[in-house]
């Protein structure tokens, strides 16, 4: 199933994906349900399932029959999912300014030091892939 640039994920459907990302292969709605409780969301199979059928329904999960059960696996990767909550964050809450989203950012006391070095390497390497 290809990714269809469905709505953004919910809290809840990030936490699957993150779940779903952690295990790098196809899991259970057993082991989905195990590794959400440790992380502290004790959801019951029902709920489990239809979570993972929305998921699927926005492209961003795939599934196939094991028995009389199916194993689950993530069809779109980590880095896409979360550039597209960060293109949706920026165009409804920042009407589309890159500069005002990171200003908030540094002005939140989100960001590290560590944190500005890294983006101050990652706009330094764009602007040598661009010239």
């Amino acid at each position: 199933m290809r990714y269809k640039r469905a709505r953004p994920l919910t809290e809840v459907e990030l936490e699957f994906m993150h779940a779903l990302w952690a295990a790098g292969k196809e899991v259970t709605t057993k082991d989905i349900a195990s590794e959400l409780r440790g992380r502290g969301r004790d959801l019951s199979g029902g709920s489990v399932r239809k979570i993972l059928s929305i998921l699927m329904k926005k492209g961003f999960v795939s599934r196939r029959r094991l028995g009389k059960g199916f194993l689950y696996k993530a069809e779109v990767g980590k880095k896409l999912a979360t550039s597209s909550l960060v293109l949706d964050l920026l165009g409804r809450a920042f009407e589309g300014q890159g500069a005002l989203l990171v200003g908030a950012l540094m002005d939140s006391g989100a960001l590290s030091e560590e944190d500005v070095a890294e983006i101050d390497r990652l706009i330094q390497a764009h602007e040598k892939e661009e010239s």
